[in-house]
């Protein structure tokens, strides 16, 4: 499972009509909807009227929850072999699933080598213990980490690209793609409505922000994201941003967590010290491409600033901000030219 991550969106439209420039034929419309990838989501686009808004949505959202269905490491659905289906039967056979699904674990392995194995999609074995401490309230078994740490070698994940199949050459080996999930759900969810449903949109998908087009649909606005501060009780973001065909994706340890004897538990989990990660309270990654963004606010989470910053330094069209346990945030290079003024 991935974080769920809160961005507020912050959409400065005018009202609609001749004098704002935004025709009438071209209105803004929004839609909030909760029932996918285990958050609260919201689609705004611009349609000719309600009704067609209505229209293409139902075709958005039956294609989206294609993508959850195929992605959800817990759920089962009639005649579809999901990623929970992996879970259970890869360490016995081959298992026949659709395309999606090995491009995304294809994918994974890619995310793995760019971090460096900060982010590592097989590493289920050991979420799997956090999770149900985020249930129990009780801390792993350390003992119990390491042994699961044996069972997280990617080169253990067999993908055949041509006969569609995935099989796990170590049978303790268990997928968990909630570093990477949405953002590359809003990828391709994104790519495609832009062919065939709007010219203009933003998806918040539990806080991964995907947006192609302009704001009001007349080719030069810009959307406006505003990027939740993690401390308490803050009156203001960390930046507002402004974007347009670009993507932003938080992680942080201040929406999803546990306390035990006083000390916070996030649920993103350090690879190299088998617990919660400690380094930072938030991230946020700016990137054209949600899916590289959802996997690198991860692995910066799992970073210091400097190691993070040199990553981010070489990665094409990417910027972030750090927000340190102090608060304090901290940017790349080129984060402050997306800055509202």
């Amino acid at each position: 499972m991935k974080k769920l991550i809160s961005v507020i969106l912050i959409l400065v439209l005018s009202a609609v009509c001749c004098s704002c420039g935004v025709p009438l034929n071209n209105q803004r419309y929004s839609k909030d909807f909760g029932d996918l990838f285990d958050t609260v989501s919201s689609i705004t686009a611009y349609d000719t009227s309600q009704s067609a808004f209505d229209s293409h949505f139902a075709q958005f959202f039956d294609r989206l929850e294609e993508y959850h269905q195929l992605y959800d490491i817990y759920g089962e659905y009639e005649g579809i072999n999901n990623l929970k289906t992996l879970n259970d039967k890869a360490k016995d056979e081959p298992v026949k699933v659709d395309e999606r699904i090995i491009q995304l674990l294809e994918y994974g392995k890619e995310v793995y080598s760019l971090s460096g194995g900060k982010t590592n999609i097989c590493f289920g074995a050991v979420t799997s213990l956090w999770h149900e401490a985020q249930e129990t309230k009780l801390l792993p078994d350390e003992s119990k980490l390491k042994e699961a740490a044996k069972h997280t070698d990617i080169n253990k994940l067999v993908v055949d690209n041509k006969n569609n199949t995935v099989y796990f050459a170590d049978e303790m080996l268990r997928i968990d793609v909630g570093a990477i999930a949405k953002g590359y759900a809003a990828r391709e969810i994104c790519k495609w409505a832009k062919e065939n449903l709007w010219d203009s949109a933003m998806l918040s998908l539990g806080g991964n922000i995907c947006t192609f087009g302009y704001k009001n649909n007349d080719g030069s606005s810009k959307w406006n994201v505003q990027i939740e501060n993690p401390q308490k009780g803050a009156k203001e973001g960390v930046a507002i941003v402004c974007i347009n065909d670009m993507s932003v994706v938080t992680s942080g340890d201040y929406q999803r967590y546990f306390e035990k004897d006083g000390k916070r538990y996030c649920h993103i989990i350090n690879p190299d010290t088998l617990f919660p990660s400690e380094y930072m309270a938030s991230v946020s990654v700016i990137c054209t491409d949600s899916a590289l963004a959802d996997a690198l606010s991860t692995t910066l989470f799992n970073m210091p600033i400097e190691e993070g910053k040199a990553l981010i330094e070489k990665t094409n069209n990417a910027e972030a901000v750090w927000v340190d346990k102090s608060y304090t945030a901290h940017y790349s290079s080129g984060f402050e030219s997306y800055m509202a003024k």
